[in-house]
């Protein structure tokens, strides 16, 4: 089968991690699968075109309002995983909620990644729930756990080859660290209003004035120029407070490797509020209480082996994939 799989494919987004390791699954089991940025089409009308032109016999989209209203004018099978700004932000809309009414009637299958999306998918579109299945997504960046602790464990790091050291950044930024291992604690995350990059500076800032040990990254690329802006000033305002530019994916995990911690913030995924509320509190716990940090690096291994499982979301695709023939 020829597949055409239609997916936010910009470098910063978890959109393109995940398209291509889900695409990698469906080559794997010999269909051909191409990839191509939803932003490269500008009415459903071009995707229909592309789909006859190329002879693709199905297709698989991340997003359902992004993607899905790409296909109202084509008869090929499809199939569509819900991305987190479908349940999070458009459902909100009428006008985009009506179109994905739309293309849910259409689709052979969904894709939740927690049991969640599906309640709040299932609420707004009942008819759907029997299509709508739950697969959560394995850690984005590998299998095992990471030598830094993740109070919203996203993902973990593997790859030894690149190095890094938080030490040396704060020395060659005008720091004084010798003989103080700092406490570095991480937020990735692309300059956008939705991330709240700027929920945990003023509290990080006050901490830092008490322990200058402690101090806060944020590292990523800028996707809204204006919110930069403000994160820019903000940052350079605060003590402790640091902004790094983006950096290639083997330096990226190099620096989780080397950090104390690697936090989430964002404001519509409630689990990273929820932990931020106190999390001066537990970090300061996590400082000074080492079987604490060793149990949530143990329990976090053990939950993602359980619940994020490689095997299992590969077979999951595979079937899913089964039902666009």
């Amino acid at each position: 089968m020829k597949l055409l799989f239609l997916a936010c494919l910009s470098p910063p987004t978890g959109n393109r991690t995940t398209a291509q390791r889900i695409s990698g699954y469906i080559q794997s089991i010999g269909h051909v699968c191409i990839l191509r940025d939803i932003a490269e089409f500008k009415s459903s009308s071009q995707v229909s075109d592309l789909i006859t032109e190329e002879k693709f016999e199905a297709v698989l989209m991340i997003h359902l309002y992004k993607g899905g209203r790409l296909l109202l004018d084509s008869s090929v099978p499809y199939g569509v995983i819900f991305g987190g700004t479908d349940i999070n932000e458009d459902i909100k809309d009428e006008k985009k909620r009506e179109v994905m009414g739309a293309v849910l009637q259409k689709s052979r299958f969904l894709v939740a990644f927690t049991d969640q999306m599906k309640k709040i998918a299932e609420l707004h579109w009942p008819f759907a729930s029997s299509k709508i299945h739950v697969q959560p997504q394995v850690p984005r960046y590998g299998q095992k756990p990471p030598n830094a602790i993740t109070l919203q464990f996203q993902g973990v790091v593997t790859k030894p080859c690149a190095k890094f050291s938080w030490g040396e950044f704060l020395q060659n930024s005008g720091v004084h660290c010798k003989n103080i291992d700092p406490y570095i604690f991480l937020l990735v995350c692309g300059l956008r209003q939705v991330k709240d990059p700027l929920f945990l500076v003023d509290a990080f800032s006050a901490w830092h004035k008490k322990e200058p040990r402690v101090h806060l990254i944020i590292i990523g690329p800028e996707v809204e120029a204006a919110f930069t802006q403000q994160v820019e000033a903000k940052v350079k305002s605060a003590f402790g407070v640091y902004l790094v530019s983006e950096k290639p994916q083997e330096e990226l995990h190099a620096a989780m490797r080397d950090s104390f911690a690697v936090v989430n913030s964002s404001i519509s995924e409630g689990m990273s509020s929820t932990i931020l509320e106190e999390f001066v509190e537990l970090s300061k716990r996590l400082i000074s209480d080492t079987y604490f940090k060793e149990s949530i690096v143990a329990k976090a291994k053990e939950y993602v082996e359980k619940h994020h499982s490689w095997n299992t979301e590969r077979e999951t695709y595979w079937k899913l994939t089964a039902n666009l023939l």
